[in-house]
């Protein structure tokens, strides 16, 4: 072996002496000029020199390292079994002279080398399909890693970048990014080589998952990094990936010249299984230009590469396009054999991802044949075996969203999920199965539950790594005074949320049935992935819990929009609904154009008061009817009139789904007669059953302080560095100019304790001193209500991340939290609610123990209540549910100010249309049933808008309030 002073001595190029280490770097420059058969040539010549020295441990260790060499090149040039004959030779001759005498030096070449020839195996077996094998591979090679000097971070980078190949393969696209992201931010610079690798693995990932923007992005820095290394055949790789992003973004035309140029130098390399890759995405473009010879021809030239090459997983995905292919061409039996051995090599290979998709494949072919021709009295038994194969694969594929660490990349993976799920409802409506579409239902909409500890992921064995304390990695406006709270949050770079999945949902309180219980059954045993929490929580209200009638209604969003509803309280039945999504949308937009904009400061309020339908009387009714006849049953209608006449007035407990997470229930016009659903029953919204989960983390202590302790008012707090009429700054007016809200807090002040400790009711306005630590302290106390009217600011619901919704106390820039500071001031994130300090230090709380909620929270601020229009619910209103409160007042859109009033409404300044709000929801938190209270004040404006038309009777501004509970 080379001998330690002389390494010193003549430096790392020369450790053969010559000729060798001159055709060492010649090999290297054709590797890198993808020149793979001058490689193999210089390769082949070292190693029949090599060969001609007598033997000794140094010259297997010589011939060790060429044949290493060789193999990374003969992978790169796809010839596999050439790959693994090289690597094998490699390691018998390094496993030789492991016991040889060697100095330091030495010894870590020698390790350096091993590590080296074990991540080629790994990716031999990958891309043959042994992932167990390749897993084996990296295993031992981190065995043997803490031995081995990496100054440069290359050799650790390689192997986590093959544990993300790896993952990649088997479709655990959520851990694969974890990892991936994670070894981004801590490769050194030193190992340039492996960061441009981990870009076009993260830019994969993202593509696949739907997040077309992040992985251009990724493909961009991956081109400037492989430019800068002079690496040719890798950016031609990655032009392929480029290729297969604009393919699935639609850009056909693009698509197809970027995929002729990658196949044309792949051929001209002969690197036939990149070509490979390149045919079978063809193909697949192809068939959506409708070319299905052309498809056909392609993906069979792809299957035969893949199958002399040995890349029995790449052959699987070629044989399952072309099962696809078979299908258009009317082939039947030639789609269910070429499924079925893909699917096959899928489960051999413990790939439960594409089993999945085989299934789901075969279910689709199944209903289309259903569309297509008449199965006779064979259909029930059709529609139950495309039942059987695309509810379970649609139940994983939901699940799979568990394994991303960020809110974005579920909501992302969900969109491609969802596709799935609307296919299993679409065959439950066709069989007829109410009690199916009723499971279906109640488990869409149990929810995710927040996970403080490393998510959940495949039962296969192989965890990811563990990131403190819930894998935080990087996650993913501007009105004036006239908008309460108009800014929207930009997405912080902190801590994400990990979710876990949702409690079983169960039926029957005699049975014990759990909804979809079969199914749910059948995914996890197909697929090897844990689908609901063990907990059990009822998805109905018990006649324990209430004293009055009550219906809990729940609905989803699969193509249509799904309803189900249940009576308790001494009304018994229970029924579905479902409304065709195109009146839906229609609905939904209609109201979306009444609404101030979010993020669209003063013209969004402008043309919300003037032309949105919500400020004009007949308009509004209109309005009301369309949302009714859109999202509401008439037989339900029926059942609420007969129950009122029976038992009195009934609670209407609303859980909605994200698209329809705006509607005002409240004003729904449920006859032609324009009667309101407000005028039939109290109405509240409830947010998903997974938040009844009992916290484990020690909140406050329980006792009289929830009962007796102090009214916590937090009223238009002064934000650092923003000026009185700045889009952060007051809402409320100058202090002590509200003669209504002055009678407010000095009401308080008669009734009892108030925090902060004030001298007179003007001193709770715009304080300075109301930040986050101080919030934390009275809370902690214990505080039986807390009122905050100040800004809130939403964040985008296309980016999924709901959590980022913030509001603002008096922090400063250097105060500590997860959302990013906003100028001279850190708002207090939803997110700083749920984990608290757990990502920022090892002795972290739980925001829970920071911040335990009072039963009774009112946030009147911009769409506060906007947690529900997001697929996962956890912002503001549901922290504080998931903190503690068991009734949340909040609003449903962006709020006018009485100055917006003013200005745009021409109302004079002595009417305060946002104070008369705030009081009554005062009032109704005050009350032992607010829900009733604050919906009696609301029928009284009701009232008041059918007799005047006034708009500060508006429902612009009293019908965005609602009450959030479990």
């Amino acid at each position: 072996m080379p001998d330690e002073n002389e390494s010193q001595v003549q430096g790392a190029a020369q450790l053969y002496g010559e000729p060798f280490d001159s055709r060492f770097a010649l090999a290297h420059e054709h590797h890198m000029a993808a020149d793979f058969a001058a490689a193999c040539a210089v390769y082949g010549e070292m190693l029949t020199l090599a060969e001609s020295i007598e033997d000794s441990p140094d010259v297997r260790f010589l011939r060790a390292h060429v044949l290493s060499d060789l193999a990374i090149v003969l992978l790169t040039a796809s010839d596999l079994p050439g790959a693994e004959g090289a690597v094998e030779r490699s390691l018998a001759l390094l496993e030789g002279i492991a016991s040889a005498q060697m100095g330091p030096q030495g010894r870590q070449l020698w390790l350096e080398t091993v590590l080296k020839t074990l991540i080629a195996r790994s990716d031999v077996m990958s891309r043959t399909g042994r992932l167990d094998e390749s897993l084996a591979c990296l295993d031992e090679a981190a065995a043997l890693f803490p031995e081995f000097d990496d100054p440069d971070g290359l050799r650790a980078a390689e192997l986590g970048l093959n544990r993300v190949l790896l993952l990649m393969n088997r479709g655990e696209w959520g851990r694969a990014e974890e990892q991936a992201t994670l070894l981004l931010s801590t490769t050194p610079a030193t190992a340039a080589e492996a960061v441009p690798r981990l870009l076009t693995a993260l830019g994969t990932i993202c593509a696949t998952t739907g997040r077309f923007d992040l992985a251009e992005d990724c493909f961009a820095r991956a081109d400037d990094g492989f430019r800068a290394l002079g690496d040719t055949g890798e950016r031609q790789t990655l032009l392929a990936h480029r290729a297969s992003l604009a393919m699935e973004r639609g850009e056909l035309d693009l698509a197809e010249r970027l995929f002729a140029e990658a196949s044309a130098f792949f051929e001209e390399q002969r690197r036939f299984g990149d070509l490979a890759v390149c045919e079978q995405a063809r193909s697949h473009l192809a068939g959506l230009r409708g070319d299905t010879a052309g498809a056909h021809d392609l993906a069979t030239a792809s299957l035969d590469r893949f199958e002399r090459l040995g890349a029995s997983v790449a052959a699987a995905d070629s044989m399952l396009l072309g099962a696809q292919h078979a299908y258009e061409r009317g082939d039947i039996e030639e789609m269910k054999r070429l499924a079925q051995e893909a699917r096959d090599v899928y489960q051999a290979r413990a790939i439960h991802e594409r089993c999945a998709q085989v299934d789901l494949m075969l279910a689709g072919a199944l209903e289309d044949n259903l569309n297509r021709t008449d199965h006779g009295r064979h259909e029930t038994r059709s529609i139950d075996t495309a039942l059987s194969l695309a509810l379970p694969a649609a139940l994983a594929l939901a699940a799979a969203r568990h394994d991303f660490v960020t809110a974005h990349a579920r909501a992302q993976w969900l969109q491609l999920a969802d596709r799935a799920m609307q296919l299993a409802f679409r065959l439950a409506v066709r069989r007829q199965d109410q009690g199916l579409l009723f499971e279906l239902v109640e488990h869409r909409c149990a929810g995710a539950a927040l996970a403080l500890g490393p998510g959940p992921g495949p039962d296969d064995g192989h965890d990811g790594p563990t990131v403190f304390p819930n894998a935080g990695m990087k996650a993913y406006g501007d009105g004036g005074p006239m908008a309460l709270g108009g800014v929207a949050a930009e997405a912080a770079a902190s801590a994400g949320l990990r979710v876990a999945p949702p409690r079983k949902v169960r039926m029957s309180a005699e049975s014990g049935r759990v909804a979809l219980q079969e199914f749910i059954a059948a995914a996890e045993f197909r697929y090897r992935r844990r689908i609901v929490d063990e907990e059990e929580v009822p998805f109905w209200i018990t006649d324990e819990l209430t004293a009055r009638p009550v219906v809990q209604i729940r609905l989803a969003d699969a193509g249509d929009l799904f309803m189900t509803w249940t009576w308790a309280g001494g009304a018994q039945g229970f029924g579905t609904g479902h409304g065709p999504a195109a009146e839906v949308d229609r609905a939904v937009r209609e109201l979306a154009e009444a609404l101030p904009g979010s993020g669209e400061g003063t013209a969004g309020m402008r043309r919300a008061f003037e032309s949105g339908a919500l400020a004009d009387h007949r308009a509004e009714r209109q309005l009301a009817r369309t949302l009714a006849e859109a999202l509401w049953p008439e037989g339900l209608t029926a059942q609420i009139r007969q129950v009122s006449e029976r038992a009195g007035r009934p609670l209407v407990r609303i859980q909605p789904s994200p698209r329809v997470a705006q509607v005002p229930w409240e004003l729904l016009a449920v006859d032609d007669a324009g009667t309101r659903l407000i005028e039939l029953a109290d109405v509240v919204t409830t947010a998903p059953t997974s938040l009844r989960r009992q916290n484990t983390v020690q909140r406050a202590p329980e006792g009289p302080a929830r009962d007796t302790g102090p009214v916590v008012l937090v009223l238009d707090p002064r934000v650092p560095g923003f000026r009185a009429d700045s889009p952060l700054g007051s809402v409320l007016g100058p202090p002590g100019s509200d003669p209504e809200l002055l009678a407010l807090v000095q009401s308080r002040l008669d009734a009892g304790a108030v925090e902060p400790s004030l001298a007179g009711p003007a001193e709770a306005f715009r304080r300075t001193d109301l930040d986050r630590d101080w919030l934390s302290g009275v809370l902690r106390k214990g505080a039986r209500r807390l009122m905050y009217v100040g800004h809130v600011s939403g964040t985008p619901v296309e980016g999924g991340q709901s959590e980022d919704g913030t509001l603002h106390l008096s922090c400063g820039p250097e105060t500590v939290g997860l959302a990013e500071a906003v100028r001279t001031h850190r708002p207090l994130s939803a997110k700083d609610l749920l984990l608290g300090t757990l990502p920022l230090r090892a002795d972290g709380e739980p925001g829970a123990r920071i911040w335990p909620a009072p039963p009774r929270v009112a946030l009147i601020g911009c769409e506060s209540g906007g947690d529900l229009r997001f697929a996962e619910s956890f912002g503001l209103a549901t922290a504080m549910i998931h903190n503690g409160a068991e009734l949340v007042t909040a609003t449903r859109w962006v709020l006018p100010t009485s100055f917006a009033f003013h200005r745009l409404a021409g109302l004079a300044e002595s009417v305060r249309p946002l104070s008369e709000a705030i009081v009554a929801v005062d009032t109704a938190h005050e009350d032992p049933d607010p829900v009733q209270r604050l919906g009696r004040w609301q029928r009284e404006q009701l009232d008041r808008w059918r007799a005047d038309g006034r708009t500060e009777h508006s429902p612009l501004l009293w019908a965005a309030m609602t009450c959030i509970v479990v």
